[in-house]
């Protein structure tokens, strides 16, 4: 699978636009989506979703190719889970990445120590999750908590909301978001 950043440079450029254009029509920083693209950050999905949005798709046509190249099972080895993050920073792992007409998005994240989902950023759905190893710094709107091992949060996404991970190791959070955002 080709990384994210490469695929988004590729549909920047058949799209005629320059990285600060494109950071104009996004809302995200021309550095930031330059970092992506050089596959040196790695996305929150939100950003991604304000990125693709930009340049006039969405996330599930993004990854329509990889998707539609797997055979589907109601099950789901770690091994099989589909990366869409970047494991040195934040790890997204999806949960069902195949499953037809999905209308929930699950997610297995992982955050290295001091990782951060970056600027607070919002979009239409609701959120879920549990911290499952570690402690998570969670900021929706203008409440902001840090959540230990067991803790959880339910959320409406439109409000905007980050995860930084406070912990001396890394921390873990299963997390579902609907409708998904891919």
């Amino acid at each position: 699978m080709p990384k994210i950043g490469t695929k988004l440079r590729e549909l920047r450029r058949r799209r005629d636009l320059g990285v600060r254009e494109l950071a104009v029509r996004s809302g995200i920083s021309h550095s930031t989506i330059s970092l992506i693209e050089r596959d040196k950050m790695s996305p929150s999905i939100d950003t991604l979703g304000a990125v693709l949005d930009a340049l006039g798709t969405t996330l599930p046509g993004f990854f329509s190719d990889l998707q539609s190249s797997l055979p589907y099972t109601p099950f789901y080895r770690q091994e099989d889970l589909v990366e869409i993050g970047k494991a040195d920073a934040i790890s997204y792992r999806v949960v069902g990445f195949n499953y037809p007409n999905r209308q929930l998005l699950m997610l297995h994240e992982t955050y290295a120590v001091g990782a951060d989902t970056g600027e607070a950023f919002a979009h239409a759905a609701q959120e879920a999750g549990m911290v499952i190893r570690g402690a998570v710094e969670v900021s929706v709107g203008d409440q902001t908590k840090i959540l230990q091992e067991g803790d959880g949060y339910y959320f409406d996404s439109r409000l905007p909301h980050r995860f930084r991970n406070v912990h001396d190791e890394k921390s873990e959070i299963l997390s579902a978001i609907t409708p998904p955002t891919y």
